[in-house]
């Protein structure tokens, strides 16, 4: 597990709760060494912490952990799962701000996320608990596997090839809806470079709003079914996946520097070691395998290495600017490419605010 200073740096750039809307604001989770949870908070007086298991849980069934702190600081045991959410209520004027951990906690998972806290559209918060994006999920242990079933997911989006599904096909697989959308990731990186394999950067990231449309329709089509939590993923979580929460949250109303900042976060939350099986190179026949093969030869790979390009610009900033250079807009690029109307959107924020 990363260390609990770590967790503090990668989960501390997001807002439980907009200040104008709750005393208690700037609230973070990290989980330390033993499986403890620490919370700290911003209050101008004490704050009682609770902890619940569903994050919309009223008081009444959730368990006082601490009463009064005036130092906008707690540390409590609690488990993995079920997911814990923390219910922080201001004595002052009784709001009461949900906050949990952004990482879950897997032992063999990468870069597994919950898009809850982020500020969105009319001074409101994405929900926690019903958004997560993560890297590709073949390796979890039963325990890990055990806490991804616990999230009640209504669909896993798999964003993958049909050769990466196949070389890493999900350790949930029977027991989650799996969704995807059948494609060769050779043809990916013919409509991108002329079929060469091409290297991460902005120029690749540029083709992604239309080499990824059929992959936002279905995304955006499980969201509007408002049926409940949803994942989605590609293999590392960052790119596909990037792209994909990019376009959630903007839909949302999160400004853009948030979406970036987010986005930023996969360079240090994901752990390649658990995204791909172990893949012979001697027996990898098809082009993808080997180029994954290539990739766990490479020390230089297992390292997650930085989404900008030389001149220090985001990779997904590139993929924004396409969006906006030819279509307006996000949400006018969701309406020609995924039919979402205003009337989906408002719909969308109703459902993923608060």
């Amino acid at each position: 597990m990363r260390s609990p200073r770590f967790l503090a740096l990668g989960l501390g750039l997001v807002l439980a709760a907009s200040p104008a809307l709750a005393r208690v604001h700037d609230a973070i989770v990290s989980r330390v060494d033993g499986g403890a949870l620490v919370v700290d908070w911003q209050a101008k007086g004490p704050v009682d912490v609770y902890l619940a298991t569903q994050p919309d849980a009223p008081l009444k069934a959730a368990r006082l952990v601490r009463a009064g702190v005036r130092d906008g600081h707690a540390r409590f045991m609690a488990p993995a799962s079920p997911r814990p959410y923390l219910r922080l209520r201001d004595r002052g004027d009784g709001t009461v701000v949900t906050v949990a951990e952004r990482l879950l906690p897997l032992a063999q998972g990468s870069n597994f996320r919950d898009l809850g806290g982020y500020p969105a559209a009319d001074g409101k918060t994405v929900r926690w608990g019903l958004l997560y994006r993560s890297g590709a999920t073949p390796l979890l242990s039963d325990r890990d596997a055990a806490l991804v079933r616990g999230l009640g997911l209504t669909s896993m989006v798999d964003l993958r090839s049909d050769e990466e599904r196949r070389l890493a096909p999900t350790r949930l697989a029977g027991q989650v809806h799996q969704d995807a959308v059948a494609y060769s990731m050779m043809a990916l990186f013919a409509g991108a470079q002329g079929g060469k394999m091409p290297s991460n950067g902005g120029a690749l990231y540029r083709n992604f709003p239309t080499l990824l449309a059929p992959q936002v329709k279905l995304v955006f089509d499980r969201l509007k079914a408002h049926a409940g939590p949803i994942e989605y993923n590609c293999s590392a979580g960052q790119d596909r996946t990037g792209f994909m929460t990019a376009l959630i949250l903007s839909a949302l109303g999160t400004p853009r520097d948030v979406i970036l900042r987010d986005y930023d976060l996969s360079t240090a939350l994901r752990r390649p070691e658990w995204e791909m099986p172990k893949i012979d190179a001697a027996k990898a026949t098809d082009p993808v395998a080997k180029m994954f093969a290539g990739y766990q030869a490479n020390p230089a790979m297992a390292r997650p290495q930085p989404l900008h390009d030389p001149d220090g610009r985001p990779f997904l900033a590139s993929a924004l600017d396409e969006i906006d250079s030819r279509y307006g807009s996000v949400e006018a690029y969701l309406a020609q490419v995924a039919g979402v109307t205003p009337q989906d959107l408002a719909a969308l924020r109703r459902t993923y605010t608060e």
